[in-house]
């Protein structure tokens, strides 16, 4: 069943555990989060973003997951990054449960404006809304941004308050895409801290994916055969022991996008690896659905989510 992620936040921040948001492109993606969720008795939040919707079509999206969504698990169908307000609302009318306003690169007083405006508006349609206050370095989705900042604690209280929204993206050293440090993810462990302090609404990290050592190597086995050796070279995400420790200190979402999409793709050169004579998708697309689920199963387990549906 689709929810707000008002309530789901809420459980997960008095139950010190975290809940995942999974962004999705297609059919077989959403598949393996509703596959995952649904075998470990995992809430999930089913991301979208603003390229999701023009790659898939909003009424295909909104169709195929409401639909798929039918049992008694819960998921959020949220709108990931935000920033084309016009988009945001047809979203909120077209039956999403969450959106995220991004107004992070704004002038702060702008970003309070345009949140709350959205905010406003999506409580009509008892829809929850996160904002993102400070910025991270963005490297995927179509966007291409160098700049960053962290989030301020004494700041974020007062944009909470005035903006009146359910959940707040910090940022504290994570950045999107899969090339977010030389060597060594730092996140500031003591902003949080005081973050978690300043307000009450329910953390939400994103630009977490971990680009582990094991998908990798699954990547690269056999890259010679397909020159592509080069694939994810030099990648390097956040620790599964620094996701843990931020969720003890007080993180109850966690964003994961390139994570997923890194093992689409080693599932799909895989199988073109192994079905060598075939030409149905489906030989390809199966398989690269069922590393995804492996993977969303490991980060449900990760977050503590387990078990609480």
């Amino acid at each position: 069943m689709l929810v707000s992620s008002r309530v789901l936040l809420k459980k997960a921040q008095r139950g010190r555990y975290a809940i995942g948001a999974f962004n999705i492109d297609n059919l077989e993606m959403v598949q393996a989060v509703i596959e995952a969720a649904t075998s470990l008795k995992s809430p999930a939040i089913i991301a979208t973003s603003e390229s999701s919707i023009r790659y898939a079509g909003m009424n295909v999206l909104y169709s195929l997951i409401a639909a798929a969504t039918k049992g008694p698990v819960p998921f959020v169908l949220h709108l990931d990054h935000g920033k084309d307000i016009s988009l945001i609302q047809k979203c909120i009318k077209a039956g999403w449960t969450s959106v995220m306003y991004d107004g992070s690169l704004l002038p702060y007083e702008q970003n309070v404006k345009q949140t709350k405006s959205i905010a406003l508006y999506a409580k009509k349609y008892n829809v929850s809304v996160e904002a993102e206050l400070g910025a991270l370095k963005a490297q995927e989705d179509g966007e291409q941004s160098q700049k960053s900042f962290f989030t301020d604690p004494s700041q974020a209280s007062t944009f909470v308050q005035s903006t009146g929204i359910d959940s707040l993206a910090i940022a504290i050293g994570t950045s999107h895409g899969a090339f977010k440090a030389p060597h060594t993810v730092t996140l500031d462990y003591e902003r949080l801290t005081s973050i978690r302090k300043a307000v009450s609404v329910p953390l939400v990290l994103h630009g977490a994916s971990s680009l582990s050592i094991g998908l990798q190597k699954k990547m690269h086995a056999t890259c010679l055969k397909i020159d592509d050796c080069l694939r994810l070279e030099g990648a390097h995400g956040v620790s599964v022991s620094a996701i843990k420790k931020c969720i003890a200190l007080g993180i109850v979402k966690v964003n994961v996008g390139t994570d997923l999409r890194a093992s689409f793709v080693a599932g799909v050169r895989s199988a073109l690896l192994k079905h060598t004579t075939s030409i149905d998708e489906r030989d390809l697309l199966g398989e690269a659905r069922d590393l995804v689920r492996k993977t969303i199963e490991e980060k449900i387990r990760n977050f503590g989510s387990a078990g609480k549906a």
